[in-house]
């Protein structure tokens, strides 16, 4: 019981998040795919509504000090660039879409943060990334337990 915990914990982390989770789970602990695939979800899900109803307080709280500051503007600056087409082509569905690619760099936290950036309302973006995590969960298992392998 206590590895299905590791496994919400570390899909909690910013970078990590449920596409390193599911891999461990599965592949260290050897635990349930199923169970992994919902710890992981949850645990991804966990620090979503914290961003998009407080990011703002805490960029607000955080700008204070110039050397953090200096690093959030690169961060929002660099997510913002990136995330910009999408976002003017897609809006509400480029979250989904960015969310659900499991690559270093997208996932969860990127999607709060690109909600935030541009203005998104809170519960449509939950939502949104809700899906996006659930998609780059089910990518994320198939690949650890090989099913590429099994394609024609």
């Amino acid at each position: 019981m206590i590895h299905y915990l590791y496994v919400l914990l570390i899909s909690m982390l910013p970078f990590i998040e449920l596409r390193g989770a599911i891999p461990i789970g599965i592949l260290q602990f050897g635990l349930n795919p199923l169970y992994v695939l919902i710890a992981a979800i949850v645990g991804n899900m966990i620090p979503v509504p914290f961003f998009l109803l407080f990011l703002e307080d805490i960029e607000k709280y955080l700008i204070k000090y110039p050397k953090i500051a200096k690093k959030m503007d690169w961060i929002f600056e660099r997510t913002r660039r990136k995330s910009e087409d999408s976002v003017k082509r897609w809006e509400y569905l480029s979250l989904i879409i960015f969310v659900a690619i499991p690559l270093p760099g997208t996932g969860a936290w990127t999607g709060s943060l690109i909600a935030y950036l541009f203005g998104f309302e809170v519960k449509r973006a939950f939502l949104m990334i809700l899906s996006g995590v659930m998609i780059a969960g089910i990518i994320v298992l198939l690949a650890t337990l090989g099913a590429g392998t099994f394609l024609p």
